[in-house]
């Protein structure tokens, strides 16, 4: 989400001043040249990361689950992150300066605070699904069926449009607030109730429902281990025909099990990466919004490259995934013979842990 690109200054003559020096960069030509391509780089990993995400799920059967629904929809927002707000906010950042006009300034911030606020509501409902797959299997499919997944990815996308281009366009996020501001700059100045009602819907009041299905998660994790444990002892010393349905029970524990903490790791690191700027944006307002220019960037950036990293931690966490990743970078699903039912799996093993890993 966008916030001050310039000192925000109450006093109207100083005002004046910083508009008229507001495109002046003080940034040397080395430090701006480092600045565009580490920026261009994140910009690149963000999009081709999360396009080949959703490719990965469109294309192979296998990858195609409920919880994966649920990613497919979260590269799409963050795809679109990187493809149309973070290029905008790259110049921003580097040059001090907003050359896009006053109206692409109030439509880049809505879709900014939308596809922000999309991404943290997918994660929440991965981690309702996650609740469900660990903690009630039995009642799992009757609670992510097909129009139950899409009715959450629906308000995945409604809810967050709601928050943002609403208030933004209607200039409600700024009523009350009295600060001039330079003409050539994009600043995302809220009020304190909308900092306060934005923030809680959008981090956390979400941040709190992943915590607490987590930790009931993490519980039940616990005590199915100790069935596995159970089980094992059981298998070793020779149970007969039921050998093989509590092996498949077993396989199925472990997988939902290594599902979850792949998932939380996920969440963790989304918190982790936006944690600092929620905090600085519910607090900025009622400081006189004196918080220094360069911890904005900071904090805005690092919630921007979250949406590159969850596509390589699908890489790292999961071998289906890694696998498509693969077959797409290398044409190979262009061969012949190749097709969306293809097995990603090199073993009988590895496909009992594919599905919702991601």
């Amino acid at each position: 989400m966008d916030n001050s690109s310039l000192e925000l200054l109450r006093d109207t003559n100083m005002s004046l001043q910083i508009q008229l020096q507001s495109c002046t960069t003080l940034r040397t030509q080395a430090s701006r040249v480092f600045l565009y391509a580490f920026f261009f780089v994140s910009i690149a990993c963000t999009v081709v990361g999360n396009f080949l995400v959703v490719l990965s799920i469109a294309y192979f059967k296998q990858l195609q689950s409920p919880t994966n629904s649920f990613v497919m929809s979260l590269a799409v927002a963050d795809c679109l992150v990187g493809l149309i707000v973070m290029p905008y906010s790259m110049i921003r950042t580097v040059e001090g300066c907003w050359y896009f006009g006053a109206l692409f300034c109030r439509l880049h911030s809505s879709l900014d605070v939308m596809l922000c606020t999309a991404s943290i509501f997918h994660l929440s409902c991965i981690a309702f699904d996650r609740y469900y797959a660990v903690c009630n299997p039995l009642i799992y499919a009757l609670k992510m069926s097909s129009r139950q997944v899409a009715f959450l990815i629906v308000v995945c996308w409604v809810v967050p449009m709601l928050i943002s281009f609403g208030p933004i366009m209607l200039d409600l996020h700024v009523a009350g607030v009295d600060i001039l501001l330079p003409k050539d700059a994009c600043v995302f100045l809220v009020n304190r109730i909308y900092a306060v009602m934005a923030s809680l819907v959008a981090f956390y009041l979400p941040m709190a429902i992943m915590l607490v299905a987590y930790w009931r998660i993490f519980k039940a994790a616990k005590r199915q281990a100790r069935q596995i444990s159970a089980m094992e002892s059981q298998m070793a010393a020779g149970v007969g025909k039921d050998s093989s349905k509590k092996q498949r029970h077993r396989n199925n524990i472990k997988r939902e099990r290594k599902a979850a903490k792949t998932l939380g790791i996920i969440m963790g690191v989304f918190l982790i990466f936006w944690m600092p700027f929620f905090t600085v944006n519910i607090v900025d307002p009622f400081i006189d919004y004196s918080t220094e220019v360069v911890v904005w960037d900071i904090f805005l950036w690092l919630g921007y490259i979250n949406s590159s990293l969850n596509p390589f931690l699908y890489v790292f966490f999961n071998r289906s995934f890694r696998r498509a990743f693969f077959m797409f970078i290398g044409c190979r699903v262009c061969l012949s013979g190749s097709s969306p039912g293809m097995e990603l799996s090199h073993t009988r093993k590895e496909a009992n842990e594919h599905a919702d890993k991601s």
